[in-house]
């Protein structure tokens, strides 16, 4: 899942700069790094998903000889469509998520990590930090409750109604087409098998 976008974003030069971290140069232990996610930094991941927001983003590396443990702690919103009006709405974000890199020969991902090239030592974590937000928005967001678009709203409620009325009158027509013997129960059918079975 994560090799495409680290390919991606190196393809992009100088648009993330900000967002490399040098692994190779860090000495052991805890190193701590801190970005401000705002509409500037949706509009260059141009993803269809996010486009607007402000998320407060730390990011803590832990160094252990060759390995780092990258803790990333994401508090902010992002700017969505309710799923109910369709106007924009600000939806709260709060995630911590953590990514193992090593350094090796090539690019490539694992079940338990990253690997980044050894020659190079540095990882940019700009499309990292998009897809631990985009995986943490609830399926469903919509806006609180009277904070709906009103003229929406209004046009949801007239449709409901409509529905509701629909289903009624379709009830009302399967009771009416029912035969007399449907509606005592009886099944001339079954009549016939009860005959079978008092001849017996």
């Amino acid at each position: 899942m994560y090799l495409c976008t680290v390919f991606n974003v190196k393809s992009e030069v100088g648009k993330f700069d900000a967002y490399i971290i040098p692994l190779k140069s860090l000495r052991a232990g805890n190193h701590t790094f801190e970005y401000q996610l705002d509409n500037d930094y949706f509009t260059k991941i141009d993803s269809p998903e996010v486009r607007k927001g402000d998320i407060q983003a730390q990011v803590i590396v832990k160094k252990t000889g060759n390995a780092f443990e990258l803790t990333f702690n994401l508090e902010g919103y992002v700017i969505l469509s309710c799923d109910r009006c369709l106007d924009d709405m600000e939806q709260p974000l709060s995630c911590k998520e953590k990514l193992c890199v090593k350094l090796g020969k090539d690019f490539s991902d694992e079940d338990e990590g990253v690997i980044v090239p050894e020659e190079e030592g540095e990882i940019n974590i700009s499309w990292f930090l998009y897809e631990f937000i985009a995986l943490s928005i609830p399926i469903k967001h919509v806006h609180a409750p009277g904070k709906c678009n009103k003229a929406m709203s209004t046009k949801l409620r007239k449709h409901k109604a409509r529905d509701t009325e629909d289903e009624e009158d379709e009830s009302l027509d399967e009771s009416e087409n029912l035969t007399d013997n449907e509606e005592s129960g009886n099944d001339p059918r079954w009549d016939k098998l009860k005959d079978i079975f008092d001849n017996d």
